[in-house]
């Protein structure tokens, strides 16, 4: 049905997942008095990104500003249920404390240093490991080809879809208003963007537009004629169990990208092929286990010689083409009330508390006030200046 009427908020998010979520519930705990909407065309988010993930956490970055993210997403989330009850509803998430595992080859192990270095500055607990120490931790693992690894035993790894709907529920107590519709285009002046227009009609105008739509950020900046490098990438995950007896496995990741853990009697997890075409394909490629994550596993635990995947599904990572890391910040050279929270390349999830926060700050006071993270900001994509992890993506 069309509709020509305008509608007027303080503040429009675009984008309604975990992301988006988040920042308007941290609008709302920053500023209680603003009104603030929220337009998310699938209510049953059956392509969000979020919900198709494997929910892992972890503080095993480079960046400081990645670490301090983690450190503060991941207390925020082991507290979820309790601060986000909503209406007398607790906001359940099923937080295992399961840790990370990081493993390097001989030639990675000082760079491997390097970084757990920066994590113990940091305040995070992490315990590095040779290979008698992995062995004697993990005895199920091959190790003759690994030299170190890094293990993060307070980080773990939740249920992204009652992540997302406890920060929703509690937005909407809060006073936010979920818009059920589709953006559709922008409109702007010389100095600032103006308002929007949805597909069934209906203008949104407001002081400050937040763009939080994930994968699908890169199309909404362009109708605001700002260039983000931010595409849509697939990715699977399965679920799998082992021929024979495995202990419990924290999130295991290696340089190749391999990267799984437990999960009830089985394994959940996958291998990224970061090379993938570009594009929003949800489409099953039902041999890519056995093609591809199959030999990768059973190379590193030779248990998994015999292992079933019992379901494979596919989501999309936001990449930031540009260095992998997320566009936090205003578009302060054009139209400084656009702010961007997009691009996290497979760490929306686990970022998406203290990057709610974050721009939630940004926008109410228009500077960041506890974390600083001004090296995340658009400017860094104007100049061609990646700002990349050293670590394992």
């Amino acid at each position: 049905m069309n509709s020509s009427s305008t509608q007027k908020f303080d503040v429009a998010v675009i984008g309604g997942g975990i992301v988006g979520s988040s920042v308007a519930y941290y609008l709302l705990k920053e500023a209680p008095h603003i009104s603030v909407c929220v337009i998310e065309p699938d209510p049953t988010y059956e392509f969000a990104s979020a919900v198709r993930a494997s929910g892992g956490c972890r503080v095993q970055f480079t960046c400081p500003e990645n670490i301090e993210m983690s450190l503060y997403s991941i207390d925020f989330i082991r507290n979820f249920e309790k601060t986000m009850m909503a209406n007398g509803r607790p906001a359940p998430v099923d937080w295992v404390e399961g840790g990370y595992l990081f493993i390097v080859p001989p030639e990675q192990a000082s760079k491997l240093e390097r970084n757990v270095r920066k994590q113990l500055a940091k305040g995070c607990e992490v315990d590095l490991l040779d290979r008698e120490g992995l062995k004697a931790k993990f005895p199920s693992m091959n190790v003759d080809d690994i030299s170190a690894g890094a293990h993060t035993p307070r980080d773990g790894w939740c249920d992204p879809n009652g992540l997302l709907w406890g920060f929703r529920r509690k937005a909407v107590e809060l006073g936010a208003t979920y818009i059920q519709d589709r953006f559709v285009d922008a409109q702007v002046d010389s100095a600032k963007a103006r308002s929007i227009t949805l597909q069934s009609g209906i203008r949104i105008e407001a002081d400050a537009f937040v763009n939080a739509a994930g994968a699908w950020s890169g199309l909404i900046a362009d109708k605001f004629g700002m260039k983000l490098p931010v595409t849509p990438m697939r990715r699977f995950e399965h679920y799998f169990t082992a021929g024979s007896p495995v202990e419990f496995l924290p999130y295991v990741k290696d340089v190749a990208r391999l990267a799984f853990r437990s999960e009830g009697k089985g394994f959940s997890g996958g291998l990224v092929d970061g090379s993938a075409q570009r594009g929003f394909n949800f489409e099953v490629d039902h041999d890519y286990f056995e093609r591809v994550v199959w030999p990768a596993v059973a190379h590193r635990f030779p248990a998994f010689e015999a292992a079933k995947c019992h379901r494979t599904w596919s989501g999309l990572y936001e990449v930031n083409e540009l260095d992998g890391n997320p566009v936090i910040g205003a578009w302060n050279s054009r139209l400084p009330n656009l702010y961007t929270v997009a691009g996290f390349s497979g760490h929306g999830m686990m970022h998406a508390p203290a990057a709610g926060r974050s721009i939630a700050e940004l926008v109410v006071h228009r500077k960041f006030t506890t974390l600083d993270l001004t090296r995340m900001g658009y400017e860094r994509v104007e100049t061609n200046t990646p700002y990349a992890e050293e670590g394992i993506l």
